[in-house]
């Protein structure tokens, strides 16, 4: 596994719970260098003194050198974890999704807010429509599978997509790689309620189509 160490002083944004490690913060990063070059290998981070920090994502190729998974030592990063907080995610905004228009866009997951770096959910249409996923980080892409999983047994919903960002994407290093994960791909033209009004969208893309 990589170790990061971080410069002394650095820390405090991390200890005061900035999720975020930028590569101007870390003094040197130790591990094999096929894991160094890989986004989102999982890192031990350590201060200067080399107490336990967190552990993080590492991403040599992100501007955000690491993305914090926990601060707990004890804590491994594995599926069961994934699961864990994709289950708690949807559990946190259940009732508001059963309450939400259909033809709405929710936000189920929340990337940081639900530890879970670079990742944003969208659901549309219930547990017969879509769950629009977005992998824009290289940790949470490196867990797609058991991510996806987990929303699959959450939700109860059979068809999730990935929708790629293709600059955020650029950004961490990774591929473009849209297209269904799960079920049937949804389709290019559906009628989104945004600001109360319904417009055509295109939710594999976000794209609005003139009316």
């Amino acid at each position: 596994m990589l170790i990061i160490t971080i410069k002394q002083g650095k820390e405090k944004g991390l200890l005061a719970g900035d999720p975020w490690i930028y590569a101007s913060a870390i003094e040197k990063v130790d591990g094999k260098p096929q894991e160094r070059n890989r986004p989102g290998a999982t890192a031990i981070v350590q201060s200067s003194a080399r107490q336990f920090l967190a552990r993080a994502a590492y991403n040599a190729k992100s501007q955000i050198a690491a993305r914090v998974w926990t601060l707990r030592e004890d804590e491994p990063i594995d599926h069961a974890m994934m699961k864990r907080r994709v289950q708690a995610a949807v559990a946190r905004r259940g009732e508001a999704l059963r309450a939400a228009d259909p033809q709405a866009l929710f936000l189920l997951v929340d990337g940081e807010k639900d530890g879970l770096p670079g990742l944003l959910v969208h659901s549309y249409g219930g547990k017969d429509g879509f769950l629009v996923c977005q992998f824009n980080a290289g940790g949470v892409d490196l867990w797609k599978v058991p991510v996806v999983q987990a929303l699959l047994a959450a939700t109860g919903c059979r068809n999730v997509y990935e929708r790629c960002d293709l600059l955020l994407r650029k950004g961490e290093g990774l591929p473009n790689t849209p297209g269904a994960l799960a079920g049937d791909e949804p389709p290019s033209r559906l009628m989104v309620r945004d600001a109360g009004r319904l417009v055509p969208m295109d939710i594999r893309t976000g794209f609005t189509y003139p009316r």
